[in-house]
């Protein structure tokens, strides 16, 4: 493809016509009638609530991440709660995470009284680094929640080793990374508990839903209790039995349940998990072979011992070589009607991460990641997903190349 662009190919916010007619979306889901089908059969039946749907959802996914145990929740935000509640974070303690991600991996340990610590990124692959969750240790800390930015995995073996020596429970938000690989084992039995989303921009949907997976039999336990109000009703557990109808609350628990509605969904969903993988991995191998020949971006580092589920596409500019900020390049895509997105303003920035850093000044104090805030400035996401079109593709291949061009410094 040829770096110079003719005049009138100029980007749309310079007067020139844009690359689409309609807007595309960097991401969205994808449901068939079969998805359609499994949700009205269960609409037609007796459960809707939590039920055997939910359970047969729980089943297939331990099976397909390998896990002995999956709980499912009403979101990725309560699985990410739950998996702190289960490895016993409480008030006082210091989960360390990732800035760069979404306020979710960091708000679990607020949550339940805890203080989230935030170590730096690796400036290669973009997840924690294992050298600086090290240097954020203290007799504190509780918990580590590595997060599989993109859906690429951080290199685990490190974190698990930090974990073992310092006696710490290792979290993996998973978000990103449902069907990705760590040294060819799947992510999702690899540590102590793992998280899921199925937001509709996930691998699989469930319109709002998450998952929770442990080879722990007790962790299970306790994910069990948490989802449901704190709820017993396992005889063998109560601390009195008054008859068959009894019950007892003996934490504090949310209503944090899946329903069959969406569970329904999930499984069908699942089914398909292999070729959206397939498909989400073509447009990244079209995009890479595209882009790597343009010398102001950099195109997504892949580290040898992941195998990444690729959930987003993040392209980072050299703004050293170019005349336009991020923020221009950034509305000039959109202005082509390519819906660009930026994962993710550094989680510390948000104005309550400001304030809970020093309340009096709203500094950042204790919370800068440098790594973080360089790759936060020229990082944008482009649009990636399974129902995406060849033509989506070149079209989006297409608007890089000309905002690039109209961008590009002499």
């Amino acid at each position: 493809m040829s770096n110079d662009l003719k005049q009138e190919e100029l980007p749309a916010v310079a007067g020139g016509r844009p690359v689409r007619d309609d807007f595309l979306p960097y991401a969205r889901q994808w449901i068939d009638e079969d998805d359609v089908a499994a949700v009205s059969e269960v609409l037609r039946g007796d459960w809707l609530t939590t039920g055997p749907a939910v359970a047969a959802f729980e089943r297939e996914f331990a099976a397909r991440v390998g896990a002995a145990f999956a709980v499912a929740v009403s979101s990725g935000t309560a699985a990410l709660h739950a998996a702190c509640f289960a490895a016993g974070v409480g008030r006082g303690d210091e989960v360390i995470t990732s800035p760069l991600t979404f306020v979710a991996s960091a708000n679990c340990a607020l949550f339940l009284g805890a203080r989230p610590v935030f170590a730096d990124v690796d400036p290669k692959t973009y997840n924690i680094s294992p050298k600086e969750i090290e240097k954020k240790i203290t007799l504190q800390t509780k918990a580590i929640v590595p997060v599989h930015f993109t859906g690429q995995p951080c290199d685990l073996d490190p974190i698990h080793e930090i974990a073992r020596r310092h006696n710490l429970v290792v979290i993996e938000d998973a978000a990103h990374a449902l069907g990705a690989a760590y040294k060819g084992r799947p992510i999702g039995d690899l540590s102590d508990l793992t998280v899921f989303s199925f937001h509709p921009v996930k691998h699989i949907t469930t319109g709002e839903g998450g998952m929770v997976t442990t080879n722990d039999e007790e962790l299970y336990q306790w994910l069990l209790l948490f989802r449901n109000h704190g709820i017993v009703r396992e005889r063998e557990m109560l601390v009195e039995d008054q008859g068959p109808w009894y019950y007892e609350v003996q934490d504090l628990g949310y209503n944090y349940r899946l329903t069959d509605i969406q569970a329904a969904l999930g499984l069908s969903q699942l089914k398909k998990l292999d070729r959206f993988l397939a498909r989400r991995r073509r447009i990244a191998a079209k995009y890479n072979e595209a882009f790597a020949a343009l010398p102001e971006v950099e195109i997504p580092y892949q580290a040898p011992y992941a195998d990444s589920a690729w959930h987003l596409y993040v392209l980072a500019l050299r703004l050293d070589r170019l005349r336009k900020s991020r923020r221009e390049i950034f509305e000039a895509l959109r202005a082509e009607n390519i819906g660009v997105h930026v994962h993710y303003l550094p989680v510390y920035r948000h104005p309550f991460y400001r304030w809970l850093g020093d309340p009096d000044s709203c500094t950042l104090e204790g919370f800068y990641c440098p790594c973080a805030e360089e790759l936060y400035e020229r990082i944008i996401t482009l649009p990636l997903f399974p129902a995406m079109s060849d033509r989506d593709a070149a079209d989006v291949i297409a608007a890089v190349y000309k905002v690039i061009s109209w961008a590009r410094r002499g």
